[in-house]
């Protein structure tokens, strides 16, 4: 049954109004236009909707049903389209970002706090992991972006320049090396050493950063976990190395953090966009709304810096 919108809407006008003159004026089309309207959707429905003379126009009651679910059909549509047009603007829908724990814990919650006040129909999907589950999300198009280190550049995606992050000694409180004012990784690496585990980027950049030092780290205890580690070093177990924006994951034990030095390592965080697919509004925005609090420098965790920008489009 092809029955159309613009003849659902001629006939509700006309009914309304129980005038086809009445009617047209309102939809400013033609009289007989309207007339059209209405006679092509009484053949395709197979009823007779309007009694009609020269002077009078009433409803069959055929027609008040029809009428009644007309103004079901045009509310619905009308609905439909306001939704899609808030959808359109990033005010509706849904936001997949994948991303690290600590950023997911510390740098992300108030800026999703200020785009939820700003765009309280949209909702925000989480999906914290390590590094390379991170970036197969975005790959495999189950999070529309991530915000995450990079060991090296993958097919699939781009890189936008975001915050950076320096490696502090985490050390017990009453340790010698607290004594410093800072600590090189070749002095870390001669005490018991507590380690993120393998999978983690930390754990790569570690290794790295005491290979650099001439050092070959042989972790005391290793955990997944950075609270875990934390906890370790807080009870005189070993010390440990870590970026500065997982320190307030770390817990409030006992523990003093030293700048690292010889070398100097710094964790880079990226926003990780696909190049093989259009962003959604909705991802577009929270960008936008990531982009203010760059912008405005608000403020980050000790040792934790934004990047300078890049202002090509999302």
């Amino acid at each position: 049954m092809d029955v159309t919108l613009r003849q659902l809407t001629a006939y509700a006008a006309v009914a309304r109004a129980v005038s086809f003159t009445a009617a047209a004026a309102e939809l400013h089309v033609s009289q007989s236009s309207l007339s059209r309207a209405v006679a092509d959707l009484e053949r395709t429905l197979g009823m007779r909707l309007l009694e009609r003379d020269t002077r009078n126009v009433r409803l069959t009651p055929a027609g008040a049903e029809a009428l009644r679910i007309a103004d079901q059909i045009l509310s619905a549509h009308r609905a439909g389209l306001a939704q899609l047009g808030r959808y359109g603007a990033g005010e509706r829908g849904a936001v997949a970002l994948a991303t690290l724990p600590s950023v997911a814990a510390v740098l992300l919650p108030p800026v999703i706090s200020a785009f939820r006040a700003r765009r309280p129909e949209m909702t925000v999907r989480l999906l914290d992991g390590l590094e390379r589950s991170v970036l197969e999300r975005v790959v495999d198009g189950d999070a529309d972006f991530a915000v995450s280190t990079v060991a090296r550049r993958a097919p699939g995606v781009r890189l936008r320049p975001l915050v950076r992050d320096r490696f502090d000694a985490v050390l017990p409180e009453h340790h010698p090396l607290a004594e410093r004012d800072e600590v090189t990784w070749e002095e870390l690496g001669r005490e018991p050493f507590l380690a993120v585990g393998t999978d983690s980027s930390v754990r790569r950049m570690t290794d790295a950063a005491f290979a650099q030092a001439g050092m070959e780290a042989n972790p005391t205890a290793e955990a997944s976990n950075v609270a875990t580690v934390g906890g370790l070093v807080s009870a005189g177990l070993g010390v440990s190395a870590l970026p500065a924006l997982v320190h307030p994951l770390v817990g409030p034990g006992r523990l003093v953090r030293r700048p690292l030095v010889g070398p100097v390592v710094e964790r880079r965080l990226y926003v990780v966009l696909p190049t093989r697919r259009t962003l959604p509004p909705g991802a577009r925005r929270f960008l936008d709304q990531l982009e203010e609090f760059r912008s405005a420098a608000d403020a980050l965790p000790a040792g934790v810096a934004w990047e300078e920008a890049d202002d090509g489009p999302w």
